[in-house]
C-alpha cells in the first residue's frame, strides 16, 4: 500500500509542477489559438465578412462584388479556353482514328461523322501491306529505326560537344563560326541539297559513291551537321552558359582536363537538355522526307512510304495503277497510314512528356 501511494504521489507531482510553472507565464506571452472555422470571438469567416460589409460604402461593395464575380467566372472561362484549344488540337487525331477503322462505304454515308457504323481492321491491314511494313527485306520501319536512333544519338553527342565549346572556350573566329551555326538554323536545307548530293556521289575525289547508303545520314550527324543541328547546338550552348563557372574550376583543381570535366561535371547536369535534344532529333528524323528522298533511291522509310501511299494503294489494293478511285473513298487508307506513322511518336511523347517539358524550360528556349 505504501508503494502504491508513493507512485501515485510521484505521478501527480509533475502535473502540479507544470501548473505552477504556467502560473508564472504572463498572459501576453501565451499564444492565442483559434479553431480553424472561427475568426475572433467564435465567429466564422462568413459572419465576420457580413459585419465588415455593413460598414462599407457603395464603391467598396461594388468593387467586392466585381472581384467575386471575376473569381467565380475565371475558372469557367479558363476551362472553355483549354477545352477549345484541346479540341482543335485533337480533332485531326480523332478523325484519323475514326477513318482508320471504318469501311470504305461509310465515307459515302452523310449520316456518319465521328463514330463508324462498320468497324473493321481490314483497312489497317491493307495499309500496312501497301506501305511494306511486313516486308522481310528493305522494311521501312526497320530502316527508319536504324536511321532514327543511330543518327539521333550521334547528333546529340556531337552537338553537345560543339555547344560546350562555344559556351566555355575562347578561340579565334568564335563569333564567325557561331554565325555559321545561326545560318544553319536560318538557311533551308533545300539550298544545300545539290552540293551535298555531289559531295556524297563523288566522295573521296570520286572514288566512293555513298548515295543510297546510310552513311549519307550518319556522316552529317557525326559532324554536328545533321537535320536541325544548328538549333541543337544553340540549345546546348545556352544551357552550358547558364551553369556556374565554379563547377569547372573545382574540376580543374581536382586534376580533370576539359574533356573529363565535360563528361564528369557537365553531362550529368545537362541531362534534361540531352533528353530534349534527343527527342527533337527523333521526331525530325522520323518525319524527314526531303533528305531521305534526295539521297535514297531504293531504301525506303516511313516518311517516303507515307508520301507515296496514294499511288501504292492503287497497285497493291486495286491492282491497277490507273484505277479511278475517288479521294473520298481513298481517305480511309490515307488516314490509316497517317495514324500508323505518328503512333510511335505519340507513345514516346506520352511516356516522356514530363521530362520533355522540364528540359524545354531549362534548355534556354524560354525565359
Amino acid at each position: 500500500m505504501d508503494t502504491e501511494q508513493k507512485s501515485a504521489e510521484t505521478a501527480v507531482q509533475p502535473e502540479e509542477e507544470l501548473r505552477s510553472a504556467e502560473a508564472y507565464i504572463p498572459e501576453s506571452a501565451k499564444p492565442v489559438v483559434h479553431e480553424e472555422h472561427t475568426v475572433g470571438n467564435g465567429m466564422t469567416k462568413r459572419e465576420a465578412m457580413k459585419i465588415r460589409m455593413r460598414s462599407m460604402n457603395k464603391q467598396e461593395l461594388l468593387y467586392l462584388r466585381k472581384k467575386r464575380l471575376a473569381e467565380n467566372c475565371w475558372p469557367v472561362f479558363r476551362f472553355l479556353i483549354l477545352f477549345g484549344l484541346g479540341f482543335v488540337i485533337l480533332t485531326p487525331l480523332i478523325f484519323m482514328i475514326s477513318y482508320g477503322f471504318r469501311e470504305r462505304r461509310d465515307m459515302n454515308d452523310p449520316t456518319i461523322m465521328w463514330i463508324p457504323r462498320h468497324l473493321t481492321l481490314e483497312v489497317m491491314k491493307q495499309t500496312i501491306r501497301s506501305m511494306g511494313l511486313n516486308n522481310a527485306k528493305n522494311n521501312p520501319l526497320i530502316n527508319t529505326l536504324v536511321l532514327n536512333i543511330g543518327c539521333s544519338m550521334c547528333q546529340v553527342v556531337t552537338c553537345a560537344l560543339t555547344g560546350y565549346g562555344f559556351a566555355r572556350f575562347k578561340f579565334k573566329g568564335k563569333k564567325l563560326l557561331f554565325g555559321v551555326v545561326v545560318l544553319m538554323i536560318l538557311v533551308p536545307p533545300q539550298i544545300i541539297s545539290i552540293p551535298l548530293y555531289n559531295t556524297f556521289r563523288y566522295f573521296l575525289f570520286g572514288s566512293v559513291n555513298l548515295i543510297d547508303s546510310f552513311l549519307v545520314m550518319y556522316l552529317p550527324a557525326m559532324t554536328a551537321n545533321g537535320i536541325r543541328a544548328g538549333l541543337m547546338i544553340f540549345i546546348f550552348r545556352q544551357f552550358f552558359r547558364g551553369l556556374p563557372k565554379e563547377l569547372e574550376d573545382a574540376a580543374y583543381l581536382d586534376g580533370c582536363g576539359p574533356f573529363k570535366t565535360f563528361l564528369k561535371v557537365m553531362v550529368p547536369n545537362a541531362a534534361s537538355s540531352f533528353l530534349t535534344v534527343f527527342l527533337f532529333s527523333i521526331v525530325w528524323y522520323w518525319n524527314d522526307y526531303f533528305t531521305s528522298s534526295v539521297f535514297f533511291n531504293n531504301t525506303t522509310t516511313i516518311a517516303i512510304q507515307l508520301k507515296n501511299l496514294d499511288t501504292t494503294l492503287l497497285t497493291t489494293i486495286f491492282g491497277n495503277a490507273n484505277a479511278q478511285v475517288s479521294v473520298r473513298e481513298k481517305i480511309v487508307w490515307l488516314e490509316a497510314g497517317c495514324l500508323i506513322s505518328i503512333t510511335p511518336m505519340l507513345i514516346l511523347y506520352a511516356c516522356l512528356q514530363k521530362h520533355f517539358t522540364e528540359g524545354i524550360e531549362r534548355s534556354g528556349l524560354v525565359g
